[in-house]
């Protein structure tokens, strides 16, 4: 199951899980329809505040996400990147899923004085308490890829800091280098195949290049 299908990484999850021959049917939860049909493919259009029966599902990948310009308010944001993740993860839980992909933040910690990496380390512990046997959690830095196919404009401060880390990438630290969405989503489906008892966190520079080892 992929919720966030609608967002660079949750695009990418989708496409590389739509290929995957150990994938033999994909489910997709979110508040719209995407244009895409698949023999494989089921969507689901909820509210994620009041989720309805889902279907069974062994591996839940959520790449839910906004920002609170785009939220409008904390309380909207919170509801998006907290509520929402930990409802459907709570939901799949139930209905017999055993492993579980997230979409968190660099930098998210539940102690954090910033309210957004504070809200990203409490959805983390808020997961971790759930019980699901495999959980990875995916901290990218500054995402790289094609926004206008998804009807997003780019931030200008997300242009600025794009290029800076193209032109410098060589003299900056892995974790904090721009990472492409699909190396994201490549790493995150991988490390969720594998299985691996208890949690994983990896951070951005874990994630460079995960697509070409694909």
């Amino acid at each position: 199951m992929v919720a966030g299908a609608t967002g660079l990484v949750g695009r990418a999850v989708l496409a590389a899980l739509l290929a995957d021959k150990d994938y033999s049917a994909v489910h997709v939860v979110g508040r719209r329809k995407l244009p895409l049909t698949h023999p494989k493919l089921t969507q689901h259009i909820v509210d994620f505040a009041a989720l309805p029966e889902l279907p069974r599902t062994d591996d839940v990948f959520i790449c839910l996400g906004t920002t609170i310009k785009v939220a409008g308010s904390r309380a909207a944001f919170r509801a998006v990147d907290f509520d929402a993740v930990l409802a459907l993860g709570l939901a799949t839980y139930r209905k017999g899923a055993t492993r579980l992909g997230v979409v968190s933040a660099m930098g998210a910690d539940a102690t954090s004085k910033v309210f957004y990496s504070r809200v990203k380390g409490e959805m983390e512990h808020a997961l971790v308490k759930v019980g699901f046997k495999s959980v990875t959690f995916v901290r990218p830095s500054l995402l790289a890829g094609d926004r206008k196919t998804l009807n997003q404009t780019s931030r200008p401060g997300e242009r600025i800091g794009l290029l800076v880390t193209q032109v410098f990438n060589p003299f900056i630290p892995a974790n904090y280098r721009s990472v492409r969405a699909e190396d994201v989503a490549y790493a995150l489906l991988k490390s969720v195949k594998s299985g691996t008892p208890g949690v994983q966190t990896l951070l951005s520079g874990a994630l460079q290049g995960a697509a070409g080892t694909a």
